[in-house]
């Protein structure tokens, strides 16, 4: 009876609707079970609506019908979102096989979405389907645990191929660090894969009974390419080699995008410098920094409860204090590091092994059937190729290893499903979040408008003879930032239908944060506002001067500093 009135006391003690849900989850289970049950609605009900976000699931609705359905009182067309755990992006032929079989026989959509966090995503998948997915991918070793909500997300690391030989060092890493921070609950394996129940007390050592206050994201980058954004993530690792070898990794904390309209309280931060840490220290200063932001995370407010904001409430010396006590470990001094470039290395290129990879680009990272084929392509290569595939940071798909005997055969594929020729530089490095018609969040279209806005900037580039350059261009369908926009030289997020803030002033390798330069602006009209941009970048820039650097050289817009009160200001 004791032990009863102390939990109702914490319970009503908890600060926030999301805490007392995880606090009475039993470790994530809630009733989740006895929802699958349910065959009056396609939907989950209750708690379960959040908990099966960190089973790596969303619950969502075709938006396009929704009206449609409610003049037919009926609920929406309820269908799964589900996200795959892939650290480092790197999946096998045979997995792939299976994952695009899948897609085919078990989706709306019949679409697989590569996302900028090297994983894949599943639209509509119908609740009776649930167990079947996640069985599938137990079966070919994959899981979706622990891709959403309050925990640490799918750890990225680059897929720079001119790094090869430290990219097989880095990529164990992404997999260590993914599976030391996983939930040690067993809820996963009992609710969809059919284990039975451990009847234990279990624990939570590292994330603890209510997991994390917010999201929590690990990137890590090898210079000189930026290709994961490292300034997007609550830890940025950068790995710092000497002769081939991994030493360790430079540490840098509090990185984060998502913003809320006109909320001068939420703010973009770039990840700041902790210091430089042996590789036989990182995963006790990982767990420092994590325990840290556990504890001290704000748990009342969620739009407060990111990393870069404790960092902001604590200051970054408390902070890095704390870490050093939980871990015993001290930082050493940051060891110099340079980023010059940012994205993929599209068509072919050979490895130090001299096996072969082709990086395809793949429009909005969604795999289709469409006039193009990609999708069946991909198939077709799965079923000969001996190398593995690698899903980059920017949603697209690098094929790997492919051996000499093969590089004939996938390249007659390649030349019929695939032709690259006919896509420009600015499109090859622009992104958009998946947005309408499946986001919940989604205030405006991102993904289904961005072609044809990069198409209208290619015109405007070719007026000017710029068509060898590029700009970095991303389209985010409300302030949550799932495509970086704000990490973007040209960076619209959503308002509205048809309506954007338009963000200017990044930089090419994504180590600076644009400025919000129009409000509520609709596509068509900042076309207009860019193109004298344009123009007075090609006649005023200096050599190599990148479009971002160039506005704020000619003072065309101010840079952002002095986090977080400069973001705002106009």
């Amino acid at each position: 009876m004791k032990q009863k009135k102390e939990k109702n006391n914490l319970t009503k003690n908890l600060f926030s609707e999301a805490e007392k849900i995880k606090y009475n989850s039993n470790y994530l289970r809630g009733t989740i079970l006895k929802d699958l049950k349910n065959t009056i609605t396609n939907g989950f009900t209750g708690d379960n609506y959040s908990l099966i976000r960190f089973h790596g699931m969303y619950q969502q609705d075709d938006r396009d019908i929704r009206k449609e359905r409610m003049d037919q009182k009926l609920e929406p067309r309820h269908a799964m979102m589900l996200r795959c755990r892939i650290p480092g992006g790197i999946v096998k032929p045979y997995q792939w096989l299976e994952i695009d079989k899948f897609s085919n026989e078990n989706t709306i959509y019949k679409t697989i979405r590569l996302t900028n966090r090297q994983t894949f995503q599943f639209h509509g998948i119908f609740k009776k389907d649930l167990k079947k997915v996640h069985q599938m991918l137990s079966k070919i070793g994959l899981d979706s645990f622990a891709t959403a909500n309050d925990v640490n997300r799918n750890v990225i690391c680059t897929s720079d191929l001119t790094v090869s030989s430290i990219h097989k060092f880095t990529y164990k890493w992404a997999k260590k660090i993914s599976r030391h921070f996983l939930p040690k609950t067993n809820a996963y394996a009992e609710i969809w894969l059919d284990k039975k129940k451990i009847v234990i007390d279990e624990k939570e050592p590292i994330l603890g009974k209510t997991y994390l206050p917010r999201k929590f994201k690990i990137a890590i980058a090898i210079p000189p390419n930026n290709d994961v954004d490292f300034h997007a993530n609550d830890i940025a690792l950068i790995a710092i080699s000497k002769n081939e070898e991994l030493l360790g990794f430079n540490v840098l904390v509090g990185g984060g995008l998502s913003i809320e309209h006109k909320n001068h309280n939420t703010w973009p931060s770039l990840a700041m410098e902790f210091g430089f840490v042996n590789l036989s220290d990182i995963l006790k200063v990982l767990e420092g920094i994590v325990t840290v932001q556990r504890d001290w995370g704000n748990r009342v407010n969620r739009k407060n409860a990111k990393t870069r904001y404790t960092l902001h409430k604590f200051g970054i010396k408390k902070f890095i204090a704390e870490v050093e006590f939980r871990s015993k470990t001290k930082f050493k001094v940051i060891k110099p590091y340079i980023f010059s470039n940012r994205g993929d290395s599209f068509g072919w290129n050979q490895n130090i092994n001299k096996k072969w990879n082709y990086t395809l680009y793949i429009e909005n990272g969604r795999l289709i059937e469409d006039k193009r084929k990609i999708k069946s392509g991909l198939f077709k290569i799965a079923l000969i190729h001996d190398g593995d595939f690698r899903i980059t940071a920017n949603q697209n798909i690098i094929i790997y290893g492919i051996s000499e005997k093969n590089k004939s055969n996938i390249e007659k594929i390649i030349f019929e499903h695939m032709k690259i020729n006919d896509i420009s530089k600015l499109q090859k490095m622009s992104m958009a979040c998946v947005s309408f018609p499946t986001c919940p969040l989604a205030m405006a279209e991102a993904e289904r408008v961005l072609t044809s806005f990069i198409q209208k900037i290619d015109k405007i580039m070719e007026k000017y003879n710029l068509v060898e350059e590029t700009i970095i261009v991303r389209i985010t369908g409300c302030p949550n930032g799932c495509a970086r926009s704000l990490l973007a030289e040209i960076g619209l997020i959503g308002k509205s239908l048809d309506r954007y803030d338009l963000y200017i002033g990044g930089n090419k390798i994504g180590t600076r944060i644009p400025r919000l330069y129009r409000e509520n602006y609709s596509l068509s009209k900042i076309i207009k506002v860019i193109n004298p941009m344009i123009k007075r970048w090609s006649l005023e820039r200096l050599s190599n001067e990148c479009f971002g650097d160039f506005l704020i050289r000619v003072k065309i817009i101010k840079n952002v500093s002095n986090f977080p009160s400069n973001f705002w200001k106009k």
